[in-house]
Order: structure tokens, then C-alpha cells, then sequence
């Protein structure tokens, strides 16, 4: 179908650089600097998504570099040439500034093409849960949306995506200022898994400390069943994605299949790309899905 818009995103959404192909969305990609190299968070092209992860437990520390405005304007311009308007949408500024640089990007082009429009929207969400953002918005274009009612639904329903996470190990929450030295050192050791969600502000928050992979695994799919659009009826769709551990995210994938037999399709299971990542080391599982709104 062709449209008077595009949307645009970053490489943060973690979906498959297919999926973006095939619906012709634009991505802008970050950056990840590992072992004394720089390299694009481009989906896998650069370094394979399990050699990244490898590559951590060997002893690697990658540090990560948002996207800049030059990189959005170049997204951009040849969108705007084409005589299309943009939504671009951005990784959650409660977790990273790139949505200045894109607001920064879009001021520029809006100078070059004053007869367009460019909406920059804060997604609230990271890796599939923004994935998820994006894959509604474009059904709703495909489905023949305009441009002024898709930015108004995104901006009043963005807060009904909910995101919950764990992970199996917690060194790297401990090197992102998450947890401290000493409660990483003890909860590894007494196999201590913390569940945490995406709040209301778009920031990692813990809410929950739970003694093994079974029990965190079980809470959180109650959560989705407190939290989720019409609870255990829900018949929307659930991203899960995971960092390296592919076993624990098809867990969580079969009991929310069993639990929600009304899905629209059975989960995708993706992976968290190399700038997430960075961030969460191997191990983490998140599960994504629409429900209430998020307030806190």
C-alpha cells in the first residue's frame, strides 16, 4: 500500500533486519565499541548476535554510543525529497538521549523542507517492547491511518505497552548503577533472579526478587495476567525476546502460550541486538504485550 508518510526507527528495537526490509522501514543504527573496535548496532551484519554474546562471557565490556543527528539527517532527507511525511519513533529517553538528537535532526530538516511534516515520538520502551511499538503503528498505516490520528494514538497508548524482564545474571546491572557491588556478589551467588518492568518514565525498574529460574520464569507471566488487556483472554500479540539464552525465552514463550490461548500467533522469540545487550549481558528474557496503562 502506498502512503503519504513513512515511520522510522532506531536499531534498538531489536526486531530482524528482515521484517524491517520487507516492510521498507528505515532504521538509524547506534554504536557499540568492543575489544578496542567500533562497530554499528546493525542488526547482526557486523558481528554475529551469539559471537557478541560469546564475546561477553570471555571477559569483553562493550560501551555503547547513541545515534547523532548527522545519521538521523541522512535518514531523513531522502524521505522528505520524496515528498513523504515521517514518524520516527525513538528508543525511551529513560534510558538513553537519543531522542534529543532526533528532536535536534528533525528541527534541521524541517528548516530544509518547510512544506513537511516530521513527528518525534519517545517510544517509552526498549528492544521488542519498542519493536512492538513500531509493528502496531505500521499495521495501523497499512491499515490506512493518517498521519495526524496515528501520532495521536501513539502518543495517548504508548503507556499500555508493558514490558517485563529477569535475568540470570546480574554483574551487568550492577556495571549499569542498577543494583549494588554487593547485592550482584550475593544475589548471584544465592541464585537470586530480579524481575523488573519498563515504568512509566521508560526506565528499567526492579519489582521483584525471585529464587530461581522456575519461579521468575512463573511470575512473570502472573504479571502479564494482572497486566494484560482483557488478562488471561488477552488476544493481542506478546514479543519476547532474549539475550543468549534461547531455552529460557521458549519457557516463557510455551506458558504464555498455555496461560493466553487467544494470542494473535504464538510469540516471536528475537534477540536482544548488541546495544541492549550491552547493557543486560547474556542471560536476560523480556516479554512484551499490550495491557494497562503503565503509572508507575
Amino acid at each position: 500500500m502506498t502512503t503519504s508518510y513513512v515511520i522510522t526507527c532506531c536499531s534498538t528495537a531489536d526486531m530482524p533486519e528482515q521484517y524491517l526490509a520487507e516492510r521498507d522501514i528505515p532504521y538509524a543504527c547506534f554504536h557499540f565499541r568492543m575489544e578496542d573496535k567500533e562497530y554499528d548496532d546493525d542488526l547482526g551484519k557486523s558481528i554475529a548476535i551469539e559471537d557478541f554474546y560469546q564475546r561477553i562471557r570471555d571477559g569483553a565490556m562493550p560501551t555503547t554510543s547513541q545515534v547523532n543527528p548527522e545519521q538521523y539527517e541522512a535518514m531523513f532527507d531522502p524521505i522528505l525529497r520524496e515528498g513523504k511525511d515521517i514518524i520516527h519513533l525513538t528508543l525511551s529517553t529513560g534510558i538513553s538521549g537519543t531522542y534529543n538528537s532526533a528532536v535536534i535532526a528533525r528541527d534541521e530538516m524541517q528548516e530544509r523542507y518547510p512544506d513537511r511534516r516530521i513527528e518525534v515520538i519517545d517510544s517509552l520502551q526498549a528492544s521488542v517492547g519498542y519493536g512492538l511499538l513500531l509493528d502496531t503503528a505500521w499495521g495501523k498505516m497499512q491499515a490506512g491511518t493518517g498521519y495526524e490520528e496515528l501520532v495521536t494514538w501513539i502518543k495517548e497508548h504508548k503507556l499500555r505497552l508493558q514490558g517485563w524482564f529477569f535475568t540470570m545474571d546480574l554483574t551487568h546491572l550492577r556495571r549499569g548503577g542498577r543494583i549494588s557491588v554487593s547485592a550482584a556478589f550475593f544475589g548471584n551467588m544465592l541464585n537470586i533472579c530480579p524481575l523488573m518492568n519498563i515504568d512509566h518514565e521508560g526506565k528499567l525498574i526492579p519489582r521483584d526478587k525471585c529464587r530461581g529460574k522456575k519461579k521468575v520464569i512463573k511470575e512473570l507471566v502472573e504479571r502479564m495476567k494482572t497486566h494484560a488487556q482483557d488478562k488471561t483472554g488477552y488476544s493481542g500479540k506478546c514479543f519476547i525476546c532474549h539475550s543468549s539464552c534461547p531455552d529460557d525465552a521458549q519457557a516463557v514463550a510455551s506458558l504464555i502460550k498455555e496461560t493466553f490461548p487467544h494470542l494473535n500467533g504464538a510469540p516471536p522469540i528475537m534477540d536482544i541486538g548488541t546495544v541492549i545487550g550491552s547493557h543486560t549481558g547474556p542471560g536476560t528474557v523480556g516479554a512484551f504485550f499490550w495491557g494497562d496503562e503503565r503509572v508507575d
